[in-house]
């Protein structure tokens, strides 16, 4: 393996061992410092949901968690609306299933708003991380690591 990526790859674990390391925090309660860019993790307890990467993580936070948070920008609290409405095959086709068509339906609505509720009281940990190759892997290291259930990193 080239040397370069090796050490890319051998950086992995000392972050994930700091990111698990980190007092959990609130993403409604955010600390006044945070790291700018890097890796987050939302878990409930110990079980490990979500994970992702920014280079504005704060305003990531929000954007999942906010009430007034749109559909495109609370992508997580959308993952969980469809998995509490039975609307899980996520389609790319105008009519039935769709993003728009869900977000038309009063129950969807009511799960999605409820999802983004029950972010906002999850444990959330981050660790900076700049490089933003290194910020690529960690992100899929933590999750294929933590086997998170709501990154799938499929293709759209």
């Amino acid at each position: 393996m080239d040397s370069k990526f090796v050490a890319h790859v051998e950086a992995l674990e000392p972050q994930l061992n700091r990111l698990l390391e980190m007092p959990p925090v609130k993403p409604e309660r955010l600390p006044s410092k945070m790291p700018l860019k890097g890796v987050y993790m939302l878990s409930e307890g110990k079980f490990h949901l979500y994970v992702g990467r920014s280079n504005r993580i704060r305003g990531r936070i929000g954007n999942h968690s906010r009430p007034t948070a749109t559909d495109r920008q609370a992508a997580f609290a959308f993952r969980l609306a469809r998995e509490i409405t039975g609307n899980v095959p996520a389609t790319y086709k105008k009519g039935p299933g769709s993003r728009a068509a869900l977000m038309k339906d009063p129950a969807f609505v009511d799960a999605f708003t409820s999802a983004k509720g029950r972010i906002r009281k999850m444990d959330l940990r981050f660790v900076e991380e700049v490089d933003p190759v290194r910020q690529a892997l960690l992100e899929i290291y933590v999750a294929v690591v933590l086997e998170t259930p709501h990154n799938d990193f499929d293709n759209h």
